[in-house]
């Protein structure tokens, strides 16, 4: 039964006949008369929508009916490289007979870049050029800048698609859209999908995008509403889901964002981001006990060199700390010893969970060591004032805050939010007006992150200060 994909030929009518045919062969036991690139295509959609057994069998019987043919191995070469397999990839390149067509060339640049050989695929791409003029010469360049962004070179992509002529067509676009993301962008990124959603509003593909581009620039509730389109298009869509979840994590609007996190689970059990992120709405929501339980789940999913284990092992500090378990939140950091991380940032947690448990000397020690052994001791500094803040040691993190803007370099701006609420639970309230206006100018989003909860959620955090002075006047 053919499944909408969002893209645009594997949604025409062209391509769902081609399909029908296709099955309605295979249902009838009869031959299928088909070429390979028709059935690679098959193949490919197969695997797009998760049926991987059918688009096993579709490669299978394209290489029966034409071994040596381009298009299914491609499509093998393509599988093993995902899979880390180069050797098998080579081999499959070999059996190519068409050894002159620039997919050929494509398949050997891309086992190249697999293997971390970028200058001699380099090499290869720009000495094949001289095989091409005009318009194949155009599509030539723009598909090995298709090939440099898949790998995650948007310099070189960019670089490519600068000697490409500039087309009005929906490729060239989204190439280019996705390149100006790659280094970093995104706001002209973010203007080229919206140019291709308004002629196909029906893409997935571009609203995820188009989400990706404002998470990136920060402009979150925009990111959201994107979202939102791709997932009305494709409820089950786990890019979508895990993308809202993503935007809504940064607006802190942690019920809704555990909703999509645990939604987007649901479609990919074992991917311990979206776990260790259902722990940490959790613990911000205080509700530590179910925090621990998803977390360990994290663990379980999470391969030994998974990036997100120190965040994993650092939440269950935190949500261990919170219930009294203080023994088994030291283990959990101290756990992170043997990681590539954050050193300095888990001993200011075990510093913050001693704190805690009511031992200051051993709260000190590690503060004092986080200190020392930091290269950006202003940064730890402001960490531990806040451990202090967290912790209700309001007078001493005042304490260490004149202390801290003493030594801070012109032209620092983080910390002004946290004194200027410190300020205000002290009732030191001319102070408080003092840091506020410093926090505006300087730092709004720590403003935001910081004070957002004394004002009103329609009063932007640039304008707090000038808020409280217009009610002043009243």
């Amino acid at each position: 039964m053919y499944q909408h994909t969002g893209e645009e030929y594997f949604d025409s009518k062209e391509f769902q006949q081609l399909l029908g045919k296709y099955e309605d062969a295979l249902a009838a036991g009869e031959p299928v008369f088909m070429d390979s690139e028709e059935l690679a295509d098959i193949a490919d959609y197969y695997q797009m929508t998760g049926q991987q057994d059918s688009a096993d069998k579709a490669i299978a019987l394209a290489l029966e009916l034409a071994p040596g043919s381009l298009a299914p191995l491609t499509y093998k070469i393509h599988e093993a490289l995902y899979n880390g397999d180069i050797g098998e990839a080579e081999q499959l390149l070999e059996q190519i007979v068409d050894k002159q067509s620039p997919e050929f060339i494509y398949d050997k640049g891309e086992i190249l870049l697999a293997k971390g050989l970028v200058d001699q695929a380099e090499d290869l791409f720009t000495s094949s050029m001289v095989l091409y003029q005009d318009d194949e010469l155009q599509d030539f360049i723009i598909d090995v800048a298709g090939i440099y962004q898949d790998f995650n070179y948007a310099d070189i992509a960019m670089r490519w698609m600068k000697m490409a002529k500039q087309e009005d067509t929906a490729d060239y676009k989204e190439l280019m859209a996705r390149a100006l993301f790659g280094v970093g962008k995104y706001k002209d990124s973010e203007r080229i999908f919206n140019e291709l959603i308004d002629v196909n509003p029906f893409s997935k593909r571009y609203w995820n995008a188009l989400a990706s581009a404002q998470f990136m620039n920060e402009e979150y509730s925009q990111s959201v509403q994107s979202s939102e389109y791709a997932i009305a298009i494709d409820p089950k869509d786990p890019e979508s889901l895990i993308s809202k979840a993503n935007a809504l994590y940064r607006l802190d609007n942690y019920e809704q964002a555990l909703e999509y996190f645990r939604r987007y689970s649901a479609i990919t059990p074992d991917d311990e981001f979206s776990l260790l992120h259902q722990g940490t709405c959790l613990v911000n929501l205080e509700r530590h006990h179910e925090a621990v339980d998803i977390l360990q789940k994290a663990i379980e999913a999470a391969p030994e060199d998974s990036p997100y284990l120190p965040d994993i092992y650092q939440e269950l500090a935190f949500a261990n700390s919170e219930l009294g378990n203080y023994d088994k939140a030291l283990e959990w950091i101290d756990r992170t010893e043997q990681l590539d991380c954050d050193h300095i940032q888990a001993l200011v947690i075990k510093g913050h969970v001693m704190l805690t448990a009511g031992k200051i000397r051993q709260a000190e020690a590690c503060f004092r060591k986080a200190v020392i052994e930091s290269d950006n001791p202003n940064l730890t500094l402001l960490r531990i004032i806040v451990s202090l803040y967290d912790n209700k040691y309001v007078e001493a993190s005042y304490a260490l805050f004149k202390k801290y803007f003493r030594v801070v370099p012109e032209g620092h701006t983080d910390g002004y939010a946290y004194m200027a609420l410190c300020c205000y639970d002290l009732k030191k309230y001319d102070e408080f007006l003092y840091y506020l206006k410093q926090a505006c100018k300087l730092n709004p989003k720590e403003c935001k992150l910081v004070l957002a909860h004394l004002f009103p959620d329609n009063v932007e955090p640039q304008d707090y200060y000038n808020y409280i002075k217009e009610r002043m006047k009243k």
